[in-house]
């Protein structure tokens, strides 16, 4: 089964990402802020990171490019998950290592088709 880490801080959204993901057959464990997302990082392996990008403590772009700094995750997927939608931030996320990027409200079913997609790259 592959495990995905999805962090952000609102429960509702990392319900949503958990009930959507768990139903298509993925292990999701949940951060409630950057440092939370990086402590279990730090625990377990992850397949796959999901981050907002706004976030307390750390922000999901600071996430990401300590997850990068990490040898287990220099190439594991790291998609954002966020309301930012403008190419600046786009462009910054890539910078700093973000796999893709989603847009909040998002579809489950997109969701689902994009984590198979970076998965099976």
């Amino acid at each position: 089964m592959m495990r995905i880490l999805a962090a952000d801080d609102s429960p509702s959204m990392r319900d949503m990402v958990r009930i959507s993901l768990g139903s298509a057959g993925f292990d999701v464990t949940s951060a409630a802020d950057g440092d939370e997302a990086l402590r279990l990082a730090a625990q377990t392996a992850f397949d796959l990171v999901l981050l907002d990008v706004n976030m307390p403590v750390r922000d999901g772009l600071e996430v990401t490019r300590a997850l990068r700094a990490e040898p287990q995750y220099r190439h594991t997927p790291i998609l954002m998950l966020t309301t930012e939608n403008s190419a600046d931030r786009k462009r910054e996320g890539k910078s700093a290592g973000a796999t893709g990027w989603i847009v909040k409200p998002f579809d489950p079913a997109q969701l689902i088709a994009t984590v198979h997609r970076v998965l099976l790259k």
